[in-house]
Order: C-alpha cells, then sequence, then structure tokens
C-alpha cells in the first residue's frame, strides 16, 4: 500500500461521509497561502474530533494547538449555544490566519484563541478559574505533551476526554532508543497515560492523506 492508495481511500470516504465545506476548504486554502505548514488534522479526523465532541455532549473544549484553526473550526461546530472552545497558539502568526478562519466559519463568538506559550498560557487559565473541560485535544509540539498532559488533568473531570494527534510518528513510536525529541516526548506521554490510575486510554494507528501516524484517546474516570 502506498500514500496514493492511502490517500484515494482517503477521499472516497470523505466525499461520501465528509462532503465539501467551504470554511473549511478555505481554511486549508489561506493557511497554504500564508506558509503555515501543513500540519492539520486531515478532513475524516476533523470529522472524528466532531463526532466525538458531540458523543461527549462537550459544552467546553480545550484545544492545545491551533495552527490556522482547522481542527479548531470542526471541534467548535460540536457545540450546543452558549459552547466555548479554548484554544492555545504559540506562533502570533499562526493565530492571526486562525483568527481568520474561524471568523470566515462564524465562529468568532464560540471560539476564543489564546496567543503564547500554551506552559504560560494553560497556568494561566487555572488561575483564571476556566475548566473542568469537556474535551481536550493535545495536537502541539510532542516534547511538551507530557506537561501537557498534567494540565489537562487538572483542567479536566471525570467523564472528559482527552485526545493527543501524531502518537504513532510513522511508527518511529515502538524505538526507545530514538533520539528524535519528538519521538521520545511522546513515548514519555504515552507511559504518563498508562501509569496514570484516573485515566483509561486506548491508541489508534491510522494511514491515509496526512500518511502513518495515530491518536490516542483518554477518558478521565476519577
Amino acid at each position: 500500500m502506498t500514500l496514493a492508495r492511502w490517500t484515494e481511500v482517503d477521499d472516497y470516504f470523505n466525499g461520501l461521509l465528509v462532503g465539501p465545506d467551504e470554511a473549511l476548504d478555505a481554511a486549508v486554502e489561506a493557511s497554504d497561502g500564508a506558509g503555515l505548514p501543513a500540519m492539520q488534522v486531515a478532513a475524516n479526523q476533523g470529522k472524528l474530533l466532531n463526532l466525538l465532541a458531540r458523543l461527549q455532549g462537550a459544552r467546553t473544549v480545550l484545544e492545545i494547538g491551533t495552527l490556522g484553526g482547522y481542527s479548531t473550526i470542526w471541534l467548535a461546530r460540536a457545540l450546543p449555544e452558549g459552547g466555548k472552545v479554548v484554544t492555545l497558539e504559540a506562533d502570533p502568526a499562526y493565530a492571526e490566519v486562525a483568527r481568520a478562519n474561524i471568523e470566515r466559519a462564524g465562529l468568532a463568538d464560540v471560539v476564543e484563541i489564546r496567543v503564547g506559550r500554551a506552559l504560560d498560557t494553560l497556568p494561566e487559565l487555572a488561575a483564571e478559574g476556566h475548566g473542568p473541560f469537556d474535551v481536550v485535544f493535545i495536537d502541539a509540539d510532542k516534547p511538551s505533551n507530557p506537561d501537557y498532559l498534567a494540565w489537562s488533568l487538572k483542567l479536566t473531570r471525570p467523564g472528559s476526554l482527552i485526545v493527543a494527534d501524531n502518537v504513532v510518528r510513522d511508527g518511529e513510536v515502538v524505538d526507545g532508543t530514538s533520539d528524535d525529541p519528538k519521538v521520545q516526548g511522546v513515548r514519555r506521554f504515552t507511559e504518563l497515560v498508562a501509569a496514570e490510575p484516573t485515566l483509561s486510554a486506548t491508541a489508534l494507528q491510522t494511514v491515509g492523506s496526512k500518511g502513518y501516524d495515530g491518536l490516542m484517546m483518554a477518558l478521565v474516570t476519577g
């Protein structure tokens, strides 16, 4: 199997189950035009995030890593009236692209973008009394994933869902001798999830237009 074949299969299912979307397509185009890395989730993965938030009955979502706001739009659309997404982005230029994309999607009143290092803005959220969040989506710098997990546990409640993207790293996650800090960050994150008695988790490998990777889902149980 090849990336081309995986992409063909993605296109088949997306054509039937996701469909075209003017705001999301414009968000990708604007992000590409602004020179942002094409690291946003695939369309079917965005739909999965949307469904997970809806299944949770989520009213509040915390997203760590905004990029161009593509996944933010998917998550915000899952919320009922009065719902809120707080999304954290370290790069001011990325945040401006995301803000325009989110406004174009008609979700400016639903989404709050916090600009700054997440390890600085997460303590601010806690100090301001934000949370507990119903869903947390972690999709930022992988070496910091262990710290993001610690803050996610502080800002959630029993029944909340924590989702982390890019946990397979093209299969490199199994290499304990890897000198890639992203791989080591994901490995430490996974070990912490496994050792945390208040989490019940699983990880899924994915293939598709974004290549070979995967995501982790952890339910807060206590």
